[in-house]
């Protein structure tokens, strides 16, 4: 009997140091040290950050960015010397979907050139333009894709038709208008219909040499 009672105190010890431990595990302060543990703070920042755009008119490329998290980098075709791509901090807020296209009417360059509808064949505007500076610059889809990484435009930033169409729907995603797969699959298959987006939260587009 008394081997019984022993083995009952030993048994009953280890369950009270048990739930203890249980306890104390439990009831962690939210301010214990993590012993330089992870704890997820910096990718929380990093997903409430804005998301935020860099053109590099030097190395030719666009950066996408949310807080210290670089997403994508594309490259581009910037302006040649005569018509300079601006440079300056603009502010994205609309997209057009299968742009029409007009030539400026006080361009040199432009002189001769007739306006073209959406999905024409001899539109310059590829799939998707991303206003900067309304009406004048933009970045938008070109067919002269051999032209990426030189300076080529005549102020715009030119990209890869199917990498600004990836890029219009990272901005429409974190700036607030957002629209699932088969909207996306509907308007690349109507390219004879234009297609204006505005945004609730407009995005950063910082232009620099």
């Amino acid at each position: 009997m008394t081997i019984y009672r022993k083995t009952l105190a030993v048994l009953f010890l280890a369950v009270g140091l048990s739930t203890c431990r249980a306890s104390a595990q439990i009831e962690l302060p939210r301010t214990a040290p993590t012993a330089g543990r992870d704890t997820g703070v910096g990718a929380a920042i990093n997903a409430e950050a804005p998301l935020t755009l860099t053109a590099d008119l030097g190395a030719r490329i666009l950066i996408v960015r949310r807080g210290d998290s670089t997403l994508k980098t594309y490259s581009v075709a910037v302006g040649q010397d005569r018509y300079p791509t601006p440079i300056g901090t603009f502010t994205i807020s609309k997209i057009v979907w299968n742009p029409s296209w007009r030539p400026p009417p006080d361009a040199q360059w432009a002189k001769g050139k007739t306006a073209k509808g959406p999905g024409d064949p001899g539109n310059p505007m590829k799939v998707v333009k991303i206003f900067f500076q309304d009406p004048d610059y933009y970045i938008h889809g070109t067919g002269d894709v051999e032209s990426l990484g030189s300076a080529a435009s005549h102020g715009c930033l030119r990209m890869d038709p199917s990498e600004v169409a990836d890029l219009a729907k990272i901005i429409m995603e974190h700036g607030g208008a957002p629209h699932d797969e088969n909207w996306f699959w509907r308007i690349l298959h109507s390219r004879r219909e234009e297609k204006v987006v505005y945004l609730d939260n407009p995005v950063s587009l910082t232009i620099a040499d």
